[in-house]
């Protein structure tokens, strides 16, 4: 799993770090969404994938880390 998020669409909620605080923060400034862990650890897909359907601005979004055709 890679975690990807649109910075520039974060409405700052705080939603994702609250749901997987070990991938997420949010920066002390505006409070725009922080990834600590691009490439988390497997224990932390349930919390990631709760805070991709929880993100109101919907910024957050998962790909297969092991996909050769992804970026």
């Amino acid at each position: 799993m890679k975690v990807r998020v649109d910075e520039d669409a974060c409405v700052a909620s705080g939603m994702c770090a609250y749901l997987a605080p070990a991938v997420f923060d949010q920066r002390e400034d505006d409070g725009v969404v922080v990834v600590l862990h691009e490439v988390p650890d497997e224990g932390q897909y349930e919390a990631v994938q709760d805070a991709v359907r929880n993100c109101p601005a919907r910024v957050i979004s998962v790909e297969d880390a092991d996909d050769p055709t992804e970026g």
